[in-house]
């Protein structure tokens, strides 16, 4: 099995776990994030199907922080309720955290052996997004374990007077 086809594997599992998550998941912002990654993670799939196929991919531009700023926005009523994660819930914070982050050195390991042009614009794509899942994921569980602390550094509010 070669690299791009770890990485098809690694993405499928992805999407399988996030989406097993968000069925999980009683908090519905918490549902919703997981699904918004797991459609992320389904992107990803194509695009590395497509490499194996060797088509020319157009690399769409998605962010994943402004899809899930967007969740956040239209729920902001339900989140301002007080939050408690069950700890299946906060597990499965901590258990996607890690998978962001071997799928974070994978591709960078794959990028130093990238063959082409194509194969490293993708790979670079990839590892930026799954940083920026990483911080979703890392960022939410800060939330769900320590609100107060949570907000006192999003808001800076002591820090910064």
């Amino acid at each position: 099995m070669n690299s791009i086809e770890i990485a098809v594997r690694m993405e499928t599992d992805a999407i399988k776990f996030y989406t097993e998550a968000a069925d999980k998941t009683s908090n519905p912002v918490g549902k919703k994030m997981f699904l918004a990654i797991a459609e992320d993670e389904k992107r990803h799939l194509k695009y590395l199907d497509a490499i194996l196929k060797d088509l020319n991919i157009q690399l769409s531009d998605v962010n994943p922080m402004q899809n899930i700023q967007t969740i956040f926005e239209s729920m902001k009523g339900s989140m301002m309720k007080k939050v408690s994660a069950t700890n299946d819930e906060m597990e499965a914070f901590k258990i996607a955290m890690q998978m962001e982050k071997e799928g974070i050195e994978f591709y960078k390991n794959l990028l130093s052996d990238s063959k082409s042009d194509k194969e490293t614009v993708l790979l670079e794509k990839l590892i930026s997004e799954e940083e920026k899942h990483y911080n979703i994921f890392s960022n939410t569980y800060s939330y769900l374990a320590d609100t107060g602390n949570w907000f006192m550094w999003q808001e800076r509010g002591i820090v910064e007077g």
